[in-house]
């Protein structure tokens, strides 16, 4: 990571008054349970309303696995106060029921047992349901109960124009934006294994997830495996990296490419796929038999973003009006925080990515591709190992040493958000973290294994605890009357807008696929 050559220390000073105007965004993930543990059974609570139309409260791949989105803000705390309201509103409407507070899921019993998310009569409403069908069939129910959270980022116009003129560019406005979210993009991949280092949550998980299965895991006590330096079990190839996407080529050195690389596998017929058939006997098993159904099924760790109209595909919008934000995915659930993340978690994820944007980034070549995939694996699996290794430029490297020498680069950014917001949070994250690397136990993943090793009882009992205190600490806190009412409102208006979607619908299933993917 360094300045961009047309970008020096000097001219960072130039961009105060417009950082404060960058926008943040969350969506966050988590299993509904029994009070047993198993998955909840019960359809998604009426009083949070439609999950095809409420803009905060939705479901994932499952009935039972709620999502909660904020809006975007340049108030760089108010996403943080918007996923405590809309927790404090879901915990009012759960009865015993609690929020699993693990990425990785709790006790697992069947795939059958793993309810698959309903969202309504509509064409729009169908199209979901079968998409995450298609999901449970290509990959297995058990992948889709994972959770985590999400992190949108973008920047004000003002603040691209200022950085075409300090780069003496004359493309188009939005063309310069593309380009340079997709070099932000870039440079996140080569350093993304500092987020399972640091942030990553998920080293253990409850045996009945692998089940029989040949995974390569150590018993930590019995009913619980871990990987005794693993960070997060999540981005393994037990969860969302797994290895039946691994042929997939999506390229993210223009745009074009990256939109080319996605519409191609949508396009692109899967042998197996094939086999399990598309609408066989007139039900709907997935969308198509193709290597992805949609974009979204490509599961990767970033992704630039666009608000796409009703009915159009995110390709297509990225097509049409280029980037708006971009989309950070590697973030396990945060069970230390009522909420799954905390703004210690924002602060170092603003300085990484304004670092990224102000630093040089030439396209990807397929060796470097090769090392930022086997970095994160490695970071992955290995990463409190106290000889971890990475390789750069060909080079074996010390991971320590190379995440040390990471934070100093970031330390400029840091300085620079600090005084955007006349607060320390940001210099402080990273003094924090670079202590974290002289005692790896002490990162979110060590803390786990740690706290599961000393207690002797397993897992489940200990996020089972947390998810206990955490119902008792939203079930302690008086949601505001009027911030309740607007939820409530909320909620309402969205039965009567899924209403009038199912009612507006002309056309056949068949065809709303067809004009989807035209």
């Amino acid at each position: 990571m360094q300045f961009d050559q047309k970008i020096d220390s000097q001219s960072l000073e130039k961009f105060i008054p417009i950082l404060n105007q960058i926008k943040r965004g969350i969506e966050k993930e988590s299993l509904r349970i029994q009070p047993d543990g198993y998955i909840s059974q019960k359809r998604h609570p009426v009083q949070l309303g439609s999950t095809l139309t409420n803009p905060h409260i939705t479901t994932d791949y499952s009935e039972a696995l709620p999502e909660f989105i904020t809006g975007a803000s340049s108030d760089r705390f108010r996403p943080l106060e918007e996923l405590t309201e809309i927790h404090q509103f879901v915990y009012q409407n759960l009865d015993e029921e609690l929020l699993w507070v693990m990425s990785m899921p709790c006790v697992m019993g069947e795939e059958e047992d793993i309810p698959i998310a309903r969202y309504g009569k509509s064409n729009s409403g169908r199209m979901k349901e079968v998409y995450r069908l298609g999901l449970g069939y290509r990959y297995g129910r058990f992948m889709q109960t994972i959770a985590g959270v999400h992190y949108n980022f973008s920047l004000p116009e003002e603040f691209w124009l200022k950085m075409q003129q300090q780069k003496g560019d004359s493309k188009p406005l939005q063309t310069f934006i593309d380009e340079s979210y997709m070099g932000l993009i870039r440079n996140y991949l080569r350093f993304s294994w500092l987020i399972p280092l640091f942030f990553g949550a998920s080293p253990a998980l409850c045996e009945s997830f692998i089940r029989d299965k040949n995974i390569d895991l150590e018993e930590l006590v019995p009913g619980t495996r871990y990987g005794p330096f693993a960070t997060s079990l999540r981005m393994s190839d037990l969860g969302y990296q797994n290895n039946a996407q691994s042929g997939l080529s999506v390229s993210y050195n223009n745009l074009d490419a990256y939109i080319k690389g996605l519409e191609a596998a949508i396009l692109t017929p899967d042998p197996y796929y094939q086999e399990i058939g598309v609408n066989p006997d007139g039900e709907y098993k997935q969308l198509n038999a193709n290597v992805l159904q949609i974009e979204n099924e490509f599961y990767s760790s970033i992704r630039p973003k666009r608000v796409a109209q009703s009915g159009e595909r995110p390709t297509k919008a990225l097509r049409n009006r280029g980037i708006e934000y971009i989309e950070v995915r590697a973030l396990d659930l945060n069970p230390f925080s009522p909420i799954g993340i905390d703004q210690q978690q924002i602060a170092f994820l603003d300085t990484l990515l304004l670092g990224c944007v102000f630093s040089e980034s030439a396209p990807i070549n397929p060796r470097e591709k090769g090392e930022y995939q086997n970095n994160f694996k490695t970071v992955v699996y290995k990463g409190r190992h106290p000889d971890c290794r990475l390789t750069v430029n060909n080079q074996c490297v010390s991971m320590r040493q190379q995440a040390a020498e990471l934070l100093r680069k970031l330390g400029p950014f840091a300085d620079l958000l600090d005084q955007v917001y006349s607060t320390t949070d940001h210099r402080d994250v990273l003094q924090k973290l670079e202590g974290q690397l002289a005692n790896l136990d002490q990162t979110l993943s060590g803390q786990i294994v740690k706290s599961i090793e000393q207690r002797q009882d397993g897992f489940f009992p200990y996020a089972m605890e947390l998810a206990l205190r955490h119902k008792a600490h939203f079930e302690g806190i008086k949601m505001n009357g009027g911030k309740l009412a607007e939820y409530q409102a909320e909620a309402e208006l969205s039965f009567k807008q899924k209403a009038e979607m199912e009612a507006s619908d002309s056309i056949s299933f068949e065809e709303f696929l067809n004009n989807y993917y035209k």
